[in-house]
């Protein structure tokens, strides 16, 4: 299962039972669909850099969870049906190997380590 984050944008005027429902629905697709389900975060509402659908603000949250190609396609779909979704996004952020660090010594001790001492 990979790791995948999305954040999606509702209208800022929903009620607590329309932003339930709908966290209840996104909650939903991801148990169905055997994903494992880490947070769901209510950001608030944010002024958006240009309006959407006349809307200048809109409801932010961020879900995180594992799962595979098919959730994320299922996860989309229903957040493109529903009116009350004004965008998402969703990212793979499946952990990449770590880089090997390199640790470079001051410009200060090298120069002195490059002088021969004078005797």
């Amino acid at each position: 299962m990979r790791k995948y984050e999305t954040i999606f944008i509702l209208q800022p005027d929903l009620g607590e039972d329309d932003v339930k429902t709908i966290t209840d629905k996104v909650q939903e697709v991801v148990a169905s669909y055997q994903g494992a389900f880490h947070r769901l975060d209510d950001w608030g509402a944010r002024k958006l850099a240009y309006p959407i659908q006349k809307f200048p603000r809109g409801r932010y949250f961020y879900l995180r969870f594992d799962g595979g190609a098919e959730l994320v396609a299922e996860l989309e779909r229903r957040l493109r049906l529903n009116e009350k979704v004004l965008r998402y996004l969703s990212v793979n952020i499946t952990d990449e190997p770590e880089k090997k660090v390199v640790e470079r010594k001051p410009a200060a001790e090298t120069t002195e380590a490059a002088e021969p001492a004078a005797d």
